[in-house]
């Protein structure tokens, strides 16, 4: 069945530059193509983010029903709208506190993104690097220091994977939308972590409900999923998701966790249908 994957990637001029499945616990497959490196997983940074935040729910920090603004600086204060103000931070992590610009700009970000004339009323979907690194900056002034070294010492540590490499704005914050870097090995650890609820060899790092909360399908997005806290979520996975053919998907009922890494700037979709594909077959068979 392996050998059916790879076949059909090839067939379809589909390149990856690596590959790792694991299921009930057991790595059944890992296939590197050019080095067991680690490469940017681009969008999948927005699922550690929200990861952060969850950490940061349970240490009795932060909530869902929070607002966002009390936790950026208070020079930034008189920015803010008031309907900026109200937002939770349930609206920045389901990407529906409105359309912002794809990326944030200019030397102080979150200047320059509170001084946007956005339309915070609006409540629909709408996918940007911006929510997610609000959320980033909000958890890293909530947690009293910077993000990085809060995720190292309760995700990174815990799971056995040095501090990978990020990104930071020109502020100086952790940019929580795009920037990180990681081997297909430690995507898949990644993975196996959220299919085993938040445990990590039977410690509950993260609460089942905080990781519960993170994949529930709270939006319908633009595409044919939809959308929890920087995941997306499908009617047997969630995943997630670079923009360039980088992915984790999580089978929970099916134990199983499938992770890759590719660069496919024009196919990425059509890489991930493959593996769907593949997988919805390679279950039967393990």
């Amino acid at each position: 069945m392996f050998n059916t994957l790879f076949e059909h990637l090839e067939k379809s001029g589909l390149d990856i530059h690596a590959a790792e499945i694991i299921h009930d616990g057991e790595t059944v497959l890992h296939k590197c193509f050019n080095g067991d490196i680690r490469r940017p997983v681009y969008s999948i940074t927005k699922s550690v983010t929200s990861t952060a935040f969850s950490l940061a729910c349970d240490d009795g920090l932060l909530s869902p029903d929070a607002r966002l603004s009390d936790f950026l600086e208070s020079r930034y204060k008189t920015l803010m709208s008031d309907d900026f103000i109200k937002l939770s931070f349930h609206r920045f992590l389901t990407m529906t506190a409105g359309r912002f610009p794809f990326r944030p700009s200019g030397d102080n970000w979150c200047e320059s993104i509170l001084s946007l004339d956005t339309d915070h009323t609006d409540d629909s979907f709408h996918y940007s690097n911006i929510p997610a690194y609000l959320v980033g900056v909000a958890v890293e002034n909530a947690a009293g220091g910077d993000l990085s070294s809060y995720l190292n010492k309760r995700l990174w540590e815990p799971l056995g994977i040095s501090p990978p490499p990020f990104q930071t704005s020109p502020e100086g914050h952790f940019y929580g939308a795009t920037g990180m870097e990681l081997t297909v090995n430690e995507l898949a650890l990644l993975g196996k972590f959220y299919l085993d609820s938040g445990s990590i060899n039977g410690k509950q790092i993260i609460s089942k409900a905080a990781m519960n909360r993170l994949v529930t399908p709270f939006v319908k997005t633009n595409e044919k999923d939809s959308y929890g806290y920087f995941f997306r979520v499908a009617d047997d996975h969630f995943s997630m998701s670079g923009k360039w053919g980088q992915r984790c998907m999580v089978y929970p009922e099916k134990k199983l966790v499938a992770a890759y890494l590719s660069h496919q700037p024009e196919r990425s979709k059509e890489l991930c249908d493959v593996f769907e594909d593949c997988l919805s077959d390679l279950q039967i068979e393990i």
